[in-house]
């Protein structure tokens, strides 16, 4: 998080994290597609030529509060391929909250294992509380065949919010970006006290984030 007082400004680093083909750029074009074209800026997608994010993907979203600051969300994806995990790292630098984007099919449960454990660790080598920091989980491509009941998913899952997603619809994905967006409120208020020392409330980030979204 950066806080610049003098253009009163407030910018979060938002990272969706998962496997490759998981559906990570594909949550980002929607909210592209969703979010009021006067709320977010250009989206910048690195593609090889099979269409696998190289790089990553970039959106920049941000809304005013009733404290006078604009709040500015920078969304990253990274690369799911095992071959960039580098800048799967460089990617997670400085990152606020993240979204791991899972595959529902059963066939994908190694892979999301892998992606998960190789998130942890980039975040520890980052310098990140793994434990802390903000995280929500995304099981999306429920309407393909052979997936992990959503019952399972989150008797495994734990105390991490989870979401349903057809990303490709568009479903779940507002739901997995505002939860992230809540969670995130509630993690910097508690670390520096922003209701009191900028009066930006919870409420100015949730009403923000759905003004946004039309």
């Amino acid at each position: 998080m950066q806080i610049n007082m003098a253009e009163r400004e407030i910018v979060l680093k938002l990272v969706y994290y998962g496997p490759a083909l998981s559906g990570k750029t594909t949550n980002l074009q929607m909210l592209h597609e969703l979010l009021d074209p006067e709320a977010r800026g250009k989206m910048v997608t690195l593609d090889t030529t099979d269409d696998r994010t190289l790089y990553f993907d970039f959106l920049p979203v941000s809304f005013g509060t009733r404290g006078g600051f604009t709040v500015k969300i920078k969304l990253f994806t990274v690369p799911g391929q095992v071959m960039h995990k580098s800048t799967r790292k460089v990617v997670l630098a400085g990152a606020d909250g993240v979204v791991f984007v899972a595959d529902s099919q059963k066939a994908s449960s190694s892979a999301n294992a892998y992606s998960w454990r190789d998130m942890e660790a980039n975040l520890k080598s980052n310098g990140i509380d793994f434990e802390r920091i903000p995280k929500v989980v995304q099981f999306n491509k429920r309407d393909l065949p052979d997936i992990k009941p959503l019952d399972e998913i989150r008797a495994a899952w734990g105390g991490i919010p989870t979401f349903p997603a057809m990303a490709t619809k568009g479903e779940g994905v507002i739901e997995t970006f505002r939860e992230l967006v809540r969670l995130t409120y509630r993690d910097l208020d508690a670390k520096h006290d922003f209701q009191n020392k900028f009066s930006v409330s919870e409420d100015d980030f949730l009403k923000g984030v759905l003004k946004s979204l039309g």
